[in-house]
């Protein structure tokens, strides 16, 4: 490398009002820390992706942009979901950064090893995952749920980092190969690790939300999940598949055994087995519909091709040219 990288640090945001000031400022104190030290150009900058906030996210995105040129913000015109406002705003910032680094807004990754993130950029790596050193903070339901996911997507066969999230780097060369792929079910998690790069881990200790809820409560992680599940593999439905297969074998059984029983004239009536066998049958055919369905359901998603989100401002190339840095703004 002949020159500074140029580095965008993408913040999805929604509903993020009650932390977003303090994110600025401490991000903002990271990336002044960077360029002190020559290991990113004087031109990178921080961009807020607002995924159709409700609060004053907005609001506060504009303030930031119009006091500093290190702060950049993109409004989506509704809410698209976490994933593709984070791919909205690596799309924008492909086309002026030779590296990106998508965070949450609620910080609770560890800003501080960024700078590592861009110390294995300079080592050749083209995608830095951040990955937790330990679950302690998370509950122990949530602990559980997150390794058994973990667990099944790797029987599935589906290649994911276990303990990464969407804190990472990635190189120029890795996100335009990224942005190729166009599927409007969009697992970003699954989709990086297919992209082959040289690639490495930093490890590091999750912290405490400092304000404000989760955006993903259970019901959301459920369904991400699942989309996870059912964007990268057949599988489920091979199982029901199988499924099927061991209750036709099974029926057989059992009709030749009823069919010898009646030949012997040992036949009894049996209204509990009856009605236990067709609730059971009837319970695997609507789950087998069921799963079908949800693939039916992506494939419809994806053949009508529509945008995966609609940017409504874009603040990239705005922002004052002078004056101090937003951190030392923040900190009068």
């Amino acid at each position: 490398m002949n020159q500074y990288p140029n580095l965008t640090i993408v913040v999805p945001c929604y509903n993020e009002e009650e932390v977003l000031n303090e994110t600025t400022r401490q991000l903002s104190e990271v990336m002044d820390a960077l360029m002190d030290l020559e290991l990113v150009n004087a031109d990178s900058s921080l961009l807020f992706v607002d995924d159709g906030s409700r609060d004053r996210t907005w609001e506060i995105i504009e303030a930031a942009a119009s006091s500093s040129p290190l702060v950049k913000g993109v409004k989506l015109s509704r809410n698209a979901g976490h994933q593709n406002a984070l791919l909205a705003g690596l799309t924008v910032a492909a086309e002026h950064s030779d590296c990106v680094i998508s965070i949450d807004a609620d910080l609770q990754d560890d800003i501080q090893v960024i700078r590592t993130f861009v110390e294995k950029y300079w080592q050749g790596y083209d995608i830095v995952y951040g990955v937790r050193d330990s679950r302690k903070t998370d509950t122990f339901f949530k602990r559980t749920t997150a390794e058994g996911f973990y667990w099944v997507m790797g029987k599935l066969g589906i290649e994911l980092i276990p303990d990464h999230a969407d804190f990472r780097l990635m190189s120029k060369k890795a996100l335009a190969e990224l942005l190729k792929y166009k599927e409007t079910n969009l697992f970003l998690r699954g989709i990086v690790p297919l992209l082959g790069f040289p690639s490495t881990k930093v490890y590091y200790d999750r912290k405490e939300r400092m304000a404000g809820e989760s955006k993903y409560p259970l019901k959301k992680m459920l369904a991400f999940a699942f989309d996870g599940i059912t964007s990268f593999s057949i599988a489920p439905i091979r199982f029901v598949t199988a499924l099927g297969f061991i209750s036709f074998i099974l029926s057989a059984i059992v009709g030749i055994y009823a069919l010898i029983e009646e030949f012997l004239d040992r036949t009894v009536s049996g209204w509990t087995s009856l009605i236990l066998s067709i609730w059971l049958l009837s319970g695997l055919e609507l789950m087998a519909i069921g799963l079908i369905g949800e693939y039916i359901g992506k494939i419809f998603k994806e053949v009508k091709k529509r945008p995966r989100f609609t940017i409504e401002r874009n603040l990239y190339k705005t922002g004052k040219k002078d004056g101090q840095s937003f951190s030392s703004q923040l900190r009068k």
